[in-house]
């Protein structure tokens, strides 16, 4: 199984993903893309996209960055600034990089971006290997 085919079958079975319709964009050692596109269900009571939403797709995209080694991962801690407010329409991409992998932590970094690619929120994930 290709670490493609292995995230995409992660995927499938993410129901948190699902019911927020993050998808799964491109795949490379240590890095993952993960995209959404706003919709009224995303939004908070000012027409924003609301932050649990931006924050859910960065550690998805970073937890899959992590497991490109073929481990499985938790997270173990993070810190997520928003920048700028994406709206109704936009196309997130979230990309997820590993900076620093070690036997049993791995650090990533998040990069929020519209299709203007603006940056609209950044942050660092730091992972546990469970196995």
């Amino acid at each position: 199984m290709t670490i493609r085919e292995d995230l995409e079958a992660i995927c499938a079975v993410n129901a948190f993903m699902q019911y927020n319709h993050i998808r799964l964009g491109q795949v490379e050692p240590d890095r993952v893309t993960m995209e959404l596109t706003v919709e009224e269900e995303h939004l908070n009571p000012y027409g924003f996209i609301h932050g649990g939403a931006l924050f859910t797709m960065a550690d998805n995209a970073c937890g899959m960055a992590a497991r490109t080694d073929g481990r499985q991962y938790v997270t173990q801690s993070s810190a997520f600034t928003f920048l700028h407010s994406g709206v109704l329409g936009d196309t997130i991409c979230m990309e997820g990089k590993v900076r620093r992998r070690g036997k049993t932590t791995c650090f990533v970094e998040a990069n929020a971006t519209n299709q203007a690619g603006e940056l609209l929120a950044s942050g660092s994930f730091t992972f546990y290997c469970i196995g």
